[in-house]
């Protein structure tokens, strides 16, 4: 039996209207065999997390550009432990400045990808990080 694919919710939190990157994120996650579901535009924390519980992924990308990352993402994080969903792995992917990334990790999130990351890495965090069912975690 083929392992089971790891769940990716990716999102567009708040009101930035620029979702390319986004979709390219979406596509080479998809391409690398990991089951992808969009949530498309301006989605709020509580939408977002909706769409997690009832799709049961193990990873949330958070593409924020609009610099509201200091306010949608501890309440996206809050509303993941309200849901007892802590072992979601949360992504955040944008323009964050260098300043704030301390304070996302703490908040929670797994890994923070600037622009210019590569595909390859982000797919590669997330095989090294999800949780498999049944799958010990790996190093």
């Amino acid at each position: 039996m083929p392992d089971p694919k790891i769940r990716v919710l990716v999102a567009k939190p708040g009101l930035d209207g620029h979702d390319r990157g986004a979709k390219v994120i979406a596509r080479a996650l998809r391409d690398a065999g990991m089951e992808v579901i969009y949530t498309g535009l301006r989605q709020t924390p509580e939408m977002i997390v909706n769409a997690a519980l009832q799709e049961d992924v193990q990873v949330i990308g958070l593409s924020i550009l609009s610099g509201a990352h200091n306010v949608i993402v501890p309440r996206v994080m809050d509303l993941l432990r309200q849901n007892k969903m802590d072992d979601v792995l949360v992504l955040v992917g944008g323009i964050i400045p260098d300043q704030d990334i301390e304070g996302l990790k703490k908040a929670g999130v797994a890994a923070i990808f600037q622009p210019g990351t590569a595909m390859d890495d982000i797919v590669q965090f997330i095989r090294t990080h999800v949780q498999q069912p049944g799958v010990p975690a790996a190093g």
